[in-house]
């Protein structure tokens, strides 16, 4: 389980908490980012490895560089600011039986209990602007819960069998901060491996949205979702529950 630090110490405590009280034997690779002002404790897990950088990377930089430590049949990213109300890793694992499966996220919540929209359709100028004018919040629609195929899920909890993750060489780390996630997600489908949503299975998440009050963070978003277009656009598989 892979978790990258920028000055969030208390988030991290938080969620290592979490992972002691569900899920004790995971193996979590700790990323520190930046330098942390808050000390960071891991009492009742039983592995953490902490790595401080010298200098910042970006997402999947960071992610990629703990993966060269993962000796586990799966890999799980998760933000600081994610929370466990029990043990995920059962219920996602249960569905990687398909070999096939590549990736595998849960149902995330928000604290008051609403529903976020972390798996969605694949971005496109048309349905981009439908969600800025409100016509369309892009939504991918979800019933029951049953595991099913989806376009990309958001890199807030992603769960990756690390044979697929490998395949595809992990991130893009071109893509310093956003559109990673849309990327990676496209490269497995264009690869064989399929891309899932575990309804059934859910973790809270309190957002962020940094890009939507900071313009450096905005600047970063709106150069990924360049690079994102440049790279994928109109070469982007369809996607059906028959997948």
């Amino acid at each position: 389980m892979s978790v990258v630090s920028h000055r969030q110490g208390t988030l991290v405590n938080d969620l290592l908490e979490d992972v002691a009280r569900y899920c004790p034997t995971n193996d979590l690779l700790l990323t520190c980012n930046i330098p942390e002002q808050v000390s960071i404790h891991g009492t009742g897990l039983k592995t953490l490895h902490r790595f401080e950088n010298a200098n910042a990377k970006g997402f999947g930089a960071n992610h990629n560089e703990a993966f060269k430590h993962c000796d586990s049949p799966f890999f799980c990213v998760a933000n600081p600011d994610v929370r466990l109300l029990n043990d995920p890793f059962q219920g996602l694992l249960a569905s990687m039986d398909d070999p096939q499966v590549g990736l595998i996220a849960p149902r995330v919540i928000d604290p008051a209990g609403n529903v976020e929209d972390n798996a969605r359709y694949f971005p496109t100028p048309t349905n981009l602007a439908a969600k800025m004018l409100h016509v369309d919040e892009g939504r991918y629609p979800v019933a029951g819960q049953a595991p099913m195929a989806v376009d990309w899920v958001a890199g807030m909890f992603m769960l990756f069998r690390v044979e697929a993750f490998r395949d595809i060489g992990g991130f893009d780390d071109r893509f310093f901060l956003y559109y990673e996630d849309v990327d990676i997600c496209a490269r497995l489908w264009k690869a064989g491996w399929k891309v899932m949503l575990h309804p059934g299975v859910s973790v809270i998440h309190a957002a962020q949205r940094s890009s939507r009050r900071n313009p450096r963070y905005m600047a970063w978003h709106l150069s990924s979702m360049a690079r994102y277009f440049v790279k994928h656009l109109g070469r982007l598989p369809r996607i059906t529950q028959e997948s």
